[in-house]
């Protein structure tokens, strides 16, 4: 009899889990850090605008992407979203102490201009502009010229 009790208890709990793990609440915690000089990546691609902030050793801070802001599709490549990913990305920036930073701008998208200027305007001061675009000095040839 108690052991046809515990078979019923055990396939109860084995029916009401199906493989699901609960989530237990514990989330890991961001580390302040606290940095007052950082670089500042901008990939402005035809489809998207990556914003990484990192500080002068190289360990990233904040980031954002105008996909992660909330933009889909051809939207994202707006500068408009670009601008919003910088501005987001330099507020988790300079919550953990940001105030100088280098910007170094690199691909040839619409945002590249308007992210430069979404990071002064969010109260990052702008020490210095590099672009690292990478141009061919005549190397591989160009694809086809497309037919629309």
């Amino acid at each position: 009899m108690a052991t046809e009790q515990s078979t019923e208890k055990n396939t109860k709990s084995a029916k009401g889990s199906k493989g699901k793990k609960a989530p237990t609440g514990k989330k890991k915690k961001k580390i302040k850090k606290n940095v007052s000089n950082g670089i500042v990546s901008i990939k402005a691609s035809f489809n998207n605008t990556i914003i990484t902030i990192a500080d002068t050793n190289g360990d990233v801070v904040s980031w954002c992407t105008a996909g992660a802001s909330g933009f889909k599709g051809s939207k994202k490549s707006t500068p408009f979203a670009a601008q919003i990913a910088a501005e987001d990305a330099a507020h988790k920036a300079m919550d953990q102490g940001m105030k100088t930073v280098e910007v170094f701008v690199n691909g040839p998208g619409a945002g590249r201009e308007t992210a430069l200027k979404a990071l002064g305007r969010a109260g990052l001061r702008v020490s210095r502009i590099c672009d690292v675009t990478p141009i061919p000095h005549n190397g591989c040839r160009p694809p086809k010229r497309r037919r629309v």
